[in-house]
């Protein structure tokens, strides 16, 4: 497929070698790594392939910078935060499509994400200034007690592809505040998007060294020996729970500060009096964006046996009516997913589902063609310990299944491992404030699909991760607490 002249020069511009120490450079041997585009399958950039030898030259880089970075004035670093942000608002639409050419999410929704990625550099540029110590007498008065902070230290960061920016942006933003200097290392599946971000950081006047990119199709040859690195003081992973606890036991041994995004399953629970016109919204919002391969993604959906009918047929048709399609192409509802092997897996659950009696109202198989498409699915008379309702889906699948009471809706919603989100909806107050003590989960959405913004605290609690990333808890992963004693 021939792109438009537009797309081509964007991808002609766009930086394609490591960043280390503030210069552009080759890979050890010139080693590289293809690119493709879901919605073809072509690939569409060849990038810097980062070696063991590359991360220890970033990481070079970082340490080298450190010291400095700290010592710069809060308001230096805020400045050039709020210049990083906008940049970012200025290149916005060359961000959005780059996006979408790697990744496949529609326009619409990349330009939604570079919104949300740019508010976290503009976040902690007004953050970096208010961090606080205290002061106070000791009860028994033989002791002044003051406490400041310090920045942590050189950090690792280890993004994923599904939101190529504002995981970048989540984690770089927060570290620059703070004063820490980075090595990222973003997904082999979407590398270009860190890339173009890291040049908008050094055109914001981040000094070299501060902020290094080590894309690399082997993420174990470079990270391995990085977690080694007694220099490096903090990792923040957001992916699987699966490579999250390889990684938090690789840490360990450097006694590393640790923040993990990890997994997610999240219940959407529908009760009999909430309002189904804006459940059925808030579903589709909260199940279809970025074609489901989000963390906090609806995973299940637990409706009470009076609606589920009209809920799930509902739905269906909603679903059944959208346009599924190449994410740069006008009028696209769905893009692709990341990858075949994706696709397949997400194809296997809704197989396994049916297998086991469940009922397919719409979608339920890949599209024909090429790139990676799969129809958007709802599925009714999931049993909750299907593979569907167990499994993280990361996919535009819908299953449903239902409950009878409260009790039995909490029972099923903290059936999992893990405790990223949940969504609830219900016309009754006192219902919402005892679930959102009662859910195992770190956030609660209410009567609403969408609740990731800058300002609030992100993160989960059992097998979902560690740590909080945005709001005034975010800079807080990437300072050290120190103690000073003084005598009355």
């Amino acid at each position: 497929m021939t792109l438009p002249s537009a797309v081509a020069e964007l991808l002609q511009a766009t930086p394609t070698t490591l960043l280390v120490g503030g210069a552009w450079r080759d890979a050890e041997g010139g080693a590289t790594f293809d690119v493709h585009d879901p919605a073809t399958g072509e690939v569409i950039a060849a990038v810097a392939d980062a070696s063991a030898a590359d991360g220890a030259a970033a990481m070079d880089a970082a340490a080298a910078a450190q010291d400095a970075w700290a010592a710069t004035p809060t308001r230096e670093r805020a400045e050039v935060l709020r210049r990083a942000f906008d940049l970012v608002t200025e290149r916005a639409e060359e961000l959005a499509t780059l996006m979408t050419l790697e990744m496949g999410k529609p326009l619409a929704e990349s330009r939604g994400e570079v919104t949300y990625g740019g508010e976290f550099l503009r976040w902690f540029s007004e953050e970096a200034a208010h961090v606080n110590g205290r002061y106070q007498t000791a009860p028994e008065g033989t002791l002044r007690i003051l406490t400041t902070t310090r920045p942590v230290g050189p950090c690792l960061f280890i993004t994923p592809w599904n939101f190529p920016l504002a995981m970048a942006t989540r984690k770089i933003a927060p570290a620059l505040a703070a004063g820490c200097t980075v090595v990222l290392k973003p997904a082999a599946l979407t590398p270009l998007t860190a890339l173009a971000l890291g040049q908008i950081l050094l055109d914001a006047g981040v000094p070299d060294g501060v902020v290094n990119i080590v894309p690399t199709s082997s993420a174990r040859t470079v990270t391995g020996p990085l977690l080694q690195d007694r220099r490096l003081r903090k990792l923040s992973f957001t992916g699987s729970t699966e490579v999250g606890r390889a990684l938090l036991k690789e840490a360990a041994g450097n006694v590393l500060r640790t923040s993990m995004e990890l997994g997610g399953s999240a219940p959407f629970v529908v009760f009999a009096d909430a309002d189904l016109d804006a459940a059925l919204a808030g579903a589709r919002q909260a199940k279809l964006r970025n074609m489901g391969e989000a963390c906090t993604a609806a995973n299940r959906f637990l409706v009470h046996e009076d609606v589920a009918e009209e809920f799930s047929r509902r739905l269906a048709e909603d679903f059944a009516g959208l346009t599924v399609g190449p994410g740069l192409e006008e009028g696209t509802d769905l893009g692709p997913l990341v990858s075949e092997d994706q696709r397949d897996g997400v194809h296997r659950l809704v197989t396994a589902a049916r297998d086991g009696g469940a009922r397919v109202l719409t979608g339920g198989e890949p599209v024909d063609g090429p790139g990676y498409f799969y129809r958007p699915t709802v599925l009714t008379g999931v049993a909750p310990d299907s593979p569907v309702m167990v499994n993280e889906i990361f996919g535009p699948v819908a299953p449903v299944t239902t409950f009878r009471d409260e009790d039995e809706a909490v029972r099923l919603a903290n059936d999992s491992d893990v405790g990223l989100a949940a969504y609830v909806y219900t016309a009754d107050l006192s219902r919402v404030l005892r679930l959102s003590e009662r859910l195992e989960v770190g956030m609660v959405g209410v009567n609403t699909g969408l609740i990731s913004n800058a300002a609030a605290p992100f993160g989960g609690v059992k097998h979902s991760g560690l740590g909080r990333e945005g709001g005034v808890e975010g800079i807080e992963e990437y300072l050290e607490t120190v103690y000073v004693a003084l005598p009355v």
